[in-house]
């Protein structure tokens, strides 16, 4: 072969290499699609059952003279995992909180003669949302009692220990109030600068509004507090304040 066609066929050559080989680098692999976000469902509230609403003569077991045991029940909400049971004393407006039940009911032991309100927390280790159900109250019996004092009075404002709006030189001080066995209720509004238990004037006495406008100065702490009476027995909320 002469080293012409000897050329011609390494030019061959080196161009079918060059065809084999060519494209530049390969294409990269397709991305993969991000998974969507699973959805989680936030908790729903539970339904409160035992002890009733406003319930005058709930016993529990009786564990000593001065304590019985109460079995609080409800209905399981949606997307839930455990709940937190919270128990206020009306009395002193003290909550005991018992957390992480994951079955609906919980027993609890509480002292006798005295009124109480409980709600249920729902909560999910799924997210951070919780839900809450309504508030109950009910009343712890003691020994035998002819008639029941009312439930202490439910403040709602001003929020105790923020500043308040004042109008017109005045705030108004406002509350729910409501009785075991529904009687009807008078209060008497206690407001002052020392300590929510000096002697109220007569306007703020024995009224049947569950509010009431208050002359305030600028610049003080106020204590206040109401009493619910049914004609027979009273009760006391606890004592707020407020700053104006």
């Amino acid at each position: 072969m002469s080293n012409f066609n000897r050329y011609i066929a390494l030019v061959l050559v080196w161009g079918l290499a060059a065809c084999a080989g060519g494209g530049g680098d390969p294409a990269p692999a397709p991305t993969p699609p991000t998974p969507p976000t699973p959805t989680v469902n936030p908790p729903t509230a539970a339904s409160l059952s035992l002890p009733e609403k406003n319930k005058i003569c709930e016993t529990g077991v009786s564990v000593s003279t001065n304590q019985s045991e109460v079995t609080f029940t409800w209905a399981a909400g949606t997307n839930t995992e455990s709940y937190d049971l919270l128990v206020t004393d009306l009395n002193t407006n003290a909550v005991q909180t018992f957390s992480n039940i994951t079955a609906p009911s919980r027993k609890v032991t509480l002292n006798k003669a005295t009124p109480y309100s409980w709600r249920v927390i729902s909560k999910t280790t799924k997210t951070t949302t919780t839900a809450t159900s309504e508030s109950w109250n009910f009343y712890l019996a003691g020994s035998s009692i002819v008639n029941y004092a009312p439930f202490p009075a439910e403040i709602t404002a001003p929020i105790s220990s923020i500043f308040a709006t004042i109008t017109n030189g005045k705030v108004t001080i406002s509350w729910k109030g409501s009785d075991p066995e529904s009687d009807p209720l008078t209060y008497t509004l206690f407001v002052d600068l020392v300590d929510g238990k000096q002697t109220p004037i007569a306007q703020f006495t024995n009224i049947t509004a569950t509010s009431m406008d208050v002359p305030v100065q600028t610049g003080k702490v106020y204590f206040f507090r109401v009493k619910s009476s049914d004609g027979k027995n009273s009760s006391y909320s606890v004592i707020y304040q407020f700053r104006t």
